[in-house]
């Protein structure tokens, strides 16, 4: 492996280098938008580069599943952080069409390297859930209800959070203090081999999070996009369509209807009658039922009862309106020539 990695060392060790000059200009980079040309442009330089040297690491077969991490040399370690520097740049592109294809492609880069790690026994961690071959926590005889939170597993994720966060900042310190050293060609092969292990423990926290990230925008991609597909179905029952009714002039009887329509020569008038006649004919009233067995003289008579009624009752209203008058009303009020 050695020999083959030599042989094709400096031009591999050069995309490598080129890739992650790149990927740290952008991460210190202070333009104001991402989708800058110029930002882009070193996206795309940088994929390019650590795409031919990915392609270059399976041609010589630099690492098997069936090695030890020992077994690997130490000027071979960092190119296993060539899927996961390809993740990261796969993310700075920003095409709003292909977002999600560029989630997907992070993803599987991100996934690749983790496996590759874990089975090189690079660091401790759970692969994301849903991964092929990942092992469920949780037995299939028990489902949890999706309505409810799964508070072990928010509380398990977030003091994981907060774990990987204290490794990060240690990682960081660490690599700072010997970043120099190996720079300038000055550390020995036991601190070269440190630091790139260093580096790629960094790295599994960095692909872990930026998993669970794309994850959650993949979910509301995928329903922003079912959205627009589902078809536009009716929200409710249809109702019949009501027919256009012109305005008028409601009246009591005919004489009133025809002085009301003196009065707005520009509104038809109708009497009440009239007005139940045209609803009873567009079905929207009834017409009154007839009592089974009535005859026509016991129509008539319950018809004179309801008039009598009405009367009665119009005849004690007049009669209470008087009382009340004469209650505010003494005999003799208003009478001003017959003062003695």
């Amino acid at each position: 492996m050695m020999a083959e990695a030599g042989a094709g060392g400096p031009r591999l060790a050069e995309l490598l280098a080129v890739g992650r000059r790149l990927w740290d200009e952008l991460e210190a980079s202070t333009e104001p938008s991402s989708g800058a040309p110029a930002v882009q442009d070193k996206v795309r330089q940088g994929l390019e580069a650590l795409q031919r040297a990915a392609a270059m690491v399976e041609q010589l077969e630099l690492f098997s599943e069936n090695e030890e991490l020992e077994e690997i040399p130490s000027a071979d370690l960092k190119f296993l952080l060539l899927p996961a520097l390809l993740g990261a740049l796969t993310l700075k592109q920003v095409e709003l069409s292909r977002r999600r294809e560029h989630l997907e492609n992070a993803r599987e880069h991100f996934l690749r390297f983790l496996k590759l790690c874990r089975s090189y026994g690079l660091g401790s961690f759970q692969l994301p859930p849903g991964t092929s071959g990942e092992e469920q926590s949780r037995s299939p005889s028990a489902p949890r209800d999706s309505s409810q939170p799964d508070l072990v597993a928010m509380a398990m994720s977030r003091t994981a959070k907060i774990e990987r966060y204290k490794q990060k900042k240690e990682l960081e310190n660490k690599l700072a203090s010997m970043s120099s050293s190996v720079e300038s060609g000055t550390a020995d092969e036991d601190q070269i081999r440190e630091f790139y292990i260093l580096q790629i423990q960094k790295w599994i926290g960095t692909s872990l999070e930026e998993i669970e990230s794309i994850d959650q925008e993949l979910v509301i991609l995928k329903s922003r996009d079912a959205a627009r597909q589902a078809p536009a179905g009716p929200r409710g029952p249809s109702r019949p369509a009501r027919a256009l009714v012109k305005p008028f002039i409601l009246t009591r009887d005919a004489a009133q209807a025809r002085v009301f329509g003196a009065g707005y020569p520009g509104l038809p008038t109708m009497t009440v009658d009239d007005w139940y006649e045209q609803r009873r004919r567009q079905g929207i009233v009834s017409t009154p039922q007839r009592v089974p067995g009535a005859s026509d003289e016991e129509m008539q008579k319950q018809q004179q009862e309801t008039a009598e009624e009405e009367d009665d009752e119009e005849a004690l209203r007049k009669a209470r309106d008087w009382d009340d008058w004469k209650d505010t009303h003494p005999r003799g009020y208003g009478n001003r020539h017959n003062m003695g």
